[in-house]
């Protein structure tokens, strides 16, 4: 039986220590109180459970665990597991070459955009992972307390915090900064699964926003991913939860994303994980709510917080 250890993570943006065992070459984390699920650590950029019946007997034995939930990855969208399982969704795009991307996927704006991003001087390329991206990176990060309506996670972090978060799965990962005028103005963080790249992190300064690094990023990313051979380029979701497409969804399907269905199992280990999958009280409160409530609540959401740092917010 696999022994159960203590892992360091992020929820929400701040690190917790969680319950966690290896099963199968995975590390898999416990989180949650009155309700205890279990998942794959860092699964956005996991190669996907092939024998998830290992975990499911590992997590029954060690019983800290109510429910195990997993995914399956770009290209199997079929269910291949008979396990209980609701659709979740991924923003894809499947890469042939970039010029096929350029001529044939982009929309004519974000096309647009990564023109004007080039004329206005912005520079994407790959940078190495240093000291000084880390102090470009906090840059950004405390441009804002909120970003997108909400408080944003990374917002006056230390420096050593940041480059802690961002050394994760170095051996296997890229930077590609945005500059003007030798300053950083965006970056992203790609890292390599395979025959899959998955953005882990794509962000820019809202002050230069009129000047597209974002749209620099994402072409930058697309003609390293053609280059070295990789076939699907994953944007985290398409949508989340039951909001309605959104300015982000909005720019992965400008920028050629798709949504792709893909099945979550969720799989009762304990009576009360099963009345709680049949109850459907693993789902976040906010996706029990009709769509039309979480609308407003958002927009409440947004408009408070908007008026609370409004003295913060920069550009």
């Amino acid at each position: 039986m696999s022994s159960l250890k203590k892992e360091t993570i992020n929820i929400k943006g701040k690190r917790t220590v969680v319950d966690s065992l290896v099963v199968d070459g995975k590390t898999i984390v416990i989180t949650g109180k009155l309700l205890r699920i279990a998942s794959i650590k860092d699964e956005i950029c996991d190669n996907g459970v092939r024998h998830p019946e290992l975990i499911i007997n590992e997590l029954r034995n060690i019983k800290k665990a109510d429910i195990f939930t997993f995914n399956q990855k770009p290209p199997e969208t079929r269910p291949d597991f008979d396990y209980y399982f609701e659709w979740d969704n991924l923003a894809v795009l499947q890469i042939k070459s970039f010029e096929h991307w350029w001529n044939e996927e982009i929309h004519n704006d974000a096309r647009r955009m990564v023109r004007k991003a080039a004329k206005s001087g912005v520079v994407a390329k790959i940078v190495p992972f240093s000291d000084e991206l880390v102090s470009g990176i906090k840059e950004i990060y405390d441009e804002s307390p909120i970003r997108q309506g909400k408080p944003f996670w990374h917002y006056g972090k230390d420096f050593n915090t940041i480059k802690e978060d961002n050394s994760s799965f170095l051996e296997r990962s890229e930077f590609i900064g945005a500059y003007y005028d030798d300053e950083l103005i965006g970056y992203e963080k790609i890292i390599y699964t395979g025959n899959r790249a998955d953005p882990i992190q794509l962000i820019s300064k809202m002050k230069h926003r009129d000047k597209s690094p974002t749209n620099a990023l994402v072409a930058k990313s697309i003609e390293m991913c053609a280059q070295k051979g990789i076939s699907y380029l994953t944007y985290g979701n398409y949508v989340y939860g039951k909001k309605h497409e959104d300015s982000l969804a909005e720019f992965k399907k400008r920028n050629g994303f798709v949504k792709v269905d893909v099945p979550r199992y969720y799989v009762p280990l304990t009576l009360k994980g099963k009345i709680a999958v049949s109850l459907k009280l693993h789902r976040e409160v906010i996706d029990l709510l009709p769509p039309w409530m979480i609308d407003i609540l958002r927009n409440v959401r947004s408009k408070l917080y908007n008026r609370k740092y409004s003295g913060a917010v920069q550009g």
